[in-house]
């Protein structure tokens, strides 16, 4: 799974870290990267200067990011909650990894991990199928083992809203302030087999039984053109922990 992680999800833009440094009007030094997977963003922002120290608690993940990162980066195998506050940090933030955090003291775990006016950030959002007719094959063909493949929002709140998760918590928080939400918008071609190889890191299918992720493969593979434009928007949000508390 690490592997496939590694291939096909993509990266992030250079746009990314440029929206988050503006958002902290300030040099950021140390950067603790929540559930960092392979290493994504984790090499985005360490080839920008920022000493960071990236938790994960998959032991395959971190040797496979360990591959692929400046040896500047600091490696820990941890999950978010074990993650012991010590070392106080200008930046944490998490690339499509939030949503695997606790809920329960998320936001005071968060804050005692971060410097008086630190920035916390998180982004990522699901890549969709941009031409509608090929989006509407694909759903046809994955109806019979799965309705929708996308992850609902954590706390319920509806697509329509203004604001989405996680910038709901982090409004209603105590500890944090000046929430904003933003999206880079980004378009990507790949090939009908680097989408099927895309589809297979995402949880809707990977919680299938393995005969029926086989089937539901096969059967969107068939109706997919050769190759594939994907809408594969980043949603950023951004916050910053009080000074006072």
């Amino acid at each position: 799974m690490a592997e496939a992680y590694e291939r096909f999800r993509p990266g992030y833009p250079v746009e990314l870290f440029d929206v988050v440094m503006a958002y902290a009007g300030r040099p950021v030094r140390s950067a603790l990267e929540i559930g960092a997977g392979t290493g994504k963003a984790t090499r985005l922002f360490a080839q920008q200067g920022i000493t960071v120290t990236a938790t994960e608690p998959d032991g395959a993940m971190l040797d496979e990011l360990r591959k692929h990162v400046p040896a500047s980066v600091r490696t820990v195998r941890a999950a978010f909650e074990d993650v012991r506050p010590g070392e106080e940090y200008g930046l944490v933030y998490a690339a499509a990894a939030l949503h695997w955090t606790a809920p329960e003291g998320r936001w005071t775990h968060m804050a005692a991990l971060l410097e008086p006016g630190g920035v916390f950030a998180s982004f990522g959002g699901p890549t969709q199928l941009a031409d509608p007719a090929v989006e509407k094959v694909v759903r046809a063909a994955r109806a019979p083992f799965l309705e929708s493949d996308e992850i609902p929002s954590p706390d319920g709140t509806p697509p329509e809203c203004d604001m989405q998760w996680p910038g709901t918590e982090l409004q209603r928080s105590d500890w944090f302030t000046d929430v904003q939400q933003c999206v880079i918008e980004r378009r990507l071609t790949m090939s009908a087999r680097e989408y099927i190889g895309q589809l297979s890191t995402i949880s809707a299918y990977l919680v299938l039984p393995a005969l029926e992720r086989e089937q539901v493969f096969s059967q969107i593979m068939q109706v997919l053109p050769r190759t594939v434009e994907i809408a594969a928007d980043v949603t950023v949000h951004l916050a910053r922990r009080h000074h006072e508390q």
